[in-house]
C-alpha cells in the first residue's frame, strides 16, 4: 500500500499530541514524517513510531515533498497556511474551523459521508467535536426513519478549550479544596464547582454562541439536510475529557425505542449501553481513550408521541478531533 508522506501542524498541542499516538496505534504507514508547530515551539524532540522527531517551524515551504498535511492548529493559522500546502501539493486534512462552510470544501465523518471526498480540491475540513458525536448517532436513524426537528444540550470537557484550560480546572480545584480564591483565566467564569452555558462566542444577531451555530449548520452540511431544524445550548462542565450530549429527537410518527437501540446497535462506530435498572449508560469515564461514540438512556420524549430522548458520549479528543482526521486520510490513501 502506499505510504504518503506527511506533515503534522500543531504537533505540540492536545489534538496534534493525541493525532501522533492515532498514527501509531492504527498503524498508518508513513513514508516520511515531519511535525511542524510555531516558532516559540520549534526544536521540541517527540517520539513517534520509535524515533525521536524534532518540531520544526512552520513556514509557507514547509510542504514540500508532502503527500498529506494534517493540521491541529488554529482557525487563522489554517487560513494561512492551507493553501500554501494545496499549492505544494499536499492535502489538508484540517481540524479547525477555517474552512467548515466552503460550499467548495467537504466536511467529512468517514462513516457518514465519505464519500464527499471524492469532490475535494485539496482541503478537507473536520467537523466540530460535538457535532461528530451527534451526527454519529442521528444518522442511522435519519436513514431508516428521517428526523424532523433535533434539540440537543451539551456537557462539554475543558480540554475542548485546550490544555490551558485543562490546567486551570486542575489548579482551581486545588486553590478551592485548600480554601483559597480559584483564580479565572482561560474561561468566562470559574469552571472547577460550577458549570459555564457559554461555549465559544454569543452572536449577536440570535444569542446562541459559536459553537451552537456550529452544531447546527454542520450537522445539516454533513447530512446534506440543509433544512433540517436544529437547536444546541451548549455548555462547559468541569470534566477533563469527554463530551456528553442529552438529544431530543422529533419524527412524523411514533418511533419504537427498541427499533432504535437496534438501528445503533448495527450502525459502524457506536456502542450502545442502554440499562439504566442497572445502572448502565455512558459516562465520559467510560468513553476516554475509545473511539466509539456510545449512546445510551434511549427512551419515548414524555412530551411529544413522535419524539425519543437520548444520551450520547464521545472522546473530545479522539473520535472528536485526531481519529477523525486519521480515518479520512486512510480513506485518502486507500
Amino acid at each position: 500500500m502506499f505510504e504518503p508522506r506527511v506533515a503534522v501542524v500543531g504537533a505540540t498541542g492536545a489534538v496534534g499530541n493525541q493525532l501522533l499516538r492515532i498514527l501509531e496505534e492504527r498503524k498508518f504507514g508513513v513514508s516520511n514524517l515531519r511535525l511542524l508547530a510555531s516558532k516559540r515551539s520549534a526544536g521540541t524532540e517527540i517520539e513517534v513510531f520509535g524515533d525521536v522527531i524534532s518540531v520544526s517551524e512552520l513556514r509557507e515551504d514547509s510542504f514540500e515533498n508532502i503527500d498529506i498535511a494534517f493540521s491541529a492548529a488554529g482557525t487563522d493559522v489554517a487560513r494561512w497556511f492551507a493553501p500554501h500546502a494545496v499549492k505544494s501539493g499536499a492535502t489538508v486534512i484540517d481540524k479547525s474551523s477555517a474552512w467548515r462552510y466552503e460550499d467548495d470544501v467537504p466536511l467529512v465523518v468517514p462513516e457518514i459521508n465519505g464519500q464527499d471526498l471524492e469532490s475535494h480540491e485539496g482541503i478537507i475540513s473536520c467537523p466540530n467535536c460535538s457535532t461528530i458525536q451527534l451526527v454519529m448517532a442521528l444518522n442511522p436513524i435519519h436513514l431508516r426513519y428521517p428526523i424532523r426537528r433535533v434539540i440537543t444540550s451539551t456537557y462539554q470537557a475543558v480540554s475542548g478549550a485546550g490544555a490551558l484550560a485543562m490546567e486551570e480546572l486542575r489548579q482551581q480545584t486545588s486553590d478551592i479544596v485548600k480554601g483559597e480564591v480559584a483564580e479565572v483565566n482561560e474561561l468566562p467564569q470559574q469552571i472547577a464547582h460550577n458549570v459555564i452555558p457559554e461555549v465559544e462566542t454569543f452572536r449577536e444577531e440570535d444569542g446562541y454562541t459559536s459553537e451552537e451555530w456550529k452544531m447546527a449548520v454542520e450537522t445539516r452540511k454533513i447530512m446534506h439536510e440543509p433544512n433540517l431544524p436544529i437547536s444546541a445550548t451548549c455548555v462547559r462542565v468541569p470534566v477533563f475529557r469527554g463530551h456528553s450530549e442529552a438529544v431530543n429527537l422529533e419524527f412524523d410518527n411514533p418511533v419504537d425505542p427498541d427499533s432504535i437501540r437496534q438501528i445503533l446497535r448495527e450502525s459502524t462506530g457506536i456502542v450502545v449501553l442502554d440499562d439504566p435498572a442497572s445502572h448502565i449508560y455512558p459516562t465520559p469515564l467510560m468513553v476516554e481513550g475509545k473511539d466509539e461514540v456510545l449512546v445510551g438512556r434511549i427512551r419515548r420524549d414524555a412530551s411529544n408521541p413522535n419524539g425519543i430522548v437520548m444520551w450520547v458520549v464521545g472522546d473530545n479528543l479522539r473520535k472528536g478531533a485526531a481519529t477523525n482526521a486519521v480515518q479520512i486520510a486512510e480513506k485518502i490513501v486507500r
